[in-house]
């Protein structure tokens, strides 16, 4: 899936060590805009050696493609959004601002269709 919008918030690296090894972990919060007069917010992280190679800054608008897990701890659920390909936009393709322009695009992965034009209510 993916989601177009500007980054908020970046949240302080978190590391470990684990039984493969050290791992670093940095999460980020995105605003985007969805067929809707309020702006919606979405939490996403980026592992390893991501991290380096999209360094991302509050105020860059993205193309963030992603996949959403879910996994269980302690009998409760919770849900991963990792994110696995960051695409910076130019601040002259966003009108010279970094808000977000248009609504973002929510297609499945793995589909090499393009999304249908589905005229149903529900939002997902």
């Amino acid at each position: 899936m993916e989601v177009k919008g500007k980054i908020i918030v970046v949240q302080p690296l978190q590391s470990g060590e684990g039984k493969n090894g050290t791992w670093k972990k940095q999460e980020y919060v995105i605003e985007y805009e969805q067929n809707s007069q309020y702006p919606r917010k979405m939490m996403f992280n980026l592992w390893g050696d991501k991290i380096d190679q999209y360094n991302i800054q509050e105020g860059q608008t993205l193309n963030v493609g992603f996949d959403i897990d879910c996994r269980e701890y302690n009998g409760r659920w919770y849900n991963d959004i990792r994110a696995w390909k960051i695409d910076v936009i130019p601040a002259e393709e966003v009108g010279g601002t970094t808000t977000p322009s248009a609504p973002p695009s929510f297609t499945p992965m793995n589909s090499g269709d393009t999304p249908s034009d589905d005229t149903s209510d529900l939002p997902f």
